[in-house]
């Protein structure tokens, strides 16, 4: 069996955290930081269950940043 590091995001919506990863485009939630990540974690296992794992996944010590949008 073989391990990857799969870095995500959690935060605060409302009554609700969000997680999110950023390597693939799969999210989810919970009440809790360690509910959303535990189902997280099962989005990431059923998401890998139709796709072969990749041997390296592109996001390295990510940065959090803000960017300011203008819009009408």
């Amino acid at each position: 069996m073989r391990k990857i590091d799969i870095k995500s995001v959690v935060w605060r919506e409302g009554d609700y955290y969000i997680s999110q990863c950023l390597e693939v485009e799969v999210s989810s939630f919970g009440k809790t930081r360690r509910e959303a990540l535990d189902n997280l974690q099962d989005a990431l296992e059923l998401y890998f269950e139709d796709i072969p794992l990749p041997k390296k996944l592109g996001v390295k010590n990510p940065i959090i940043t803000s960017v300011e949008l203008q819009y009408a």
